[in-house]
């Protein structure tokens, strides 16, 4: 291996123009691993560097970049969502929640109970709601009112 790197060593040392040439073609080669060196083989769910690199001609590569959209909320699935979520509380009585449920006066919940309530839609919606609007929601129907405006969804 030292024998190795002397010769190449020797072989670039009177050529600089020549290792500008070859150095980004070594580099290029050093990033494109063999897909079997991937272990895509064994993992073909593995997303690896390689899956997003199209070969534009020769040692040229482009990245592409992907986006993604998720399916358009509507108010009948954000109503949906926000049911099952409450109704998944494990101190909520299911058979007395309704849309129009007031959470401590007809569910008997207390004030810790609604801040957890909130949290869980918090985590099923993927947004934090600030503590001055949790205060304000104390129905169903206003937390899906205040989703559906903070992800501008309207009937």
């Amino acid at each position: 291996m030292a024998s190795l790197v002397r010769g190449v060593s020797s072989a670039f040392s009177g050529n600089r123009c020549l290792i500008r040439l070859l150095a980004p073609r070594i580099a290029g080669v050093g990033a494109i691993l063999p897909q079997r060196l991937l272990h895509c083989e064994k993992y073909p769910q593995t997303t690896t560097l390689l899956s997003n690199m199209h070969q534009l001609h020769g040692w040229q590569y482009q990245i592409l970049r992907q986006y993604f959209a998720t399916a358009p909320l509507t108010i009948e699935f954000i109503r949906a969502r926000v049911l099952l979520v409450v109704a998944l509380y494990d101190k909520v009585d299911a058979s007395k929640l309704t849309i129009d449920s007031h959470f401590i006066n007809d569910l008997g919940l207390d004030s810790l109970d609604h801040v957890e309530v909130i949290m869980a839609m918090e985590d099923e919606f993927g947004f934090e709601i600030p503590d001055h609007d949790a205060e304000k929601l104390n129905r169903p129907a206003d937390i899906v009112r205040y989703v559906a405006d903070k992800e501008d969804v309207y009937e």
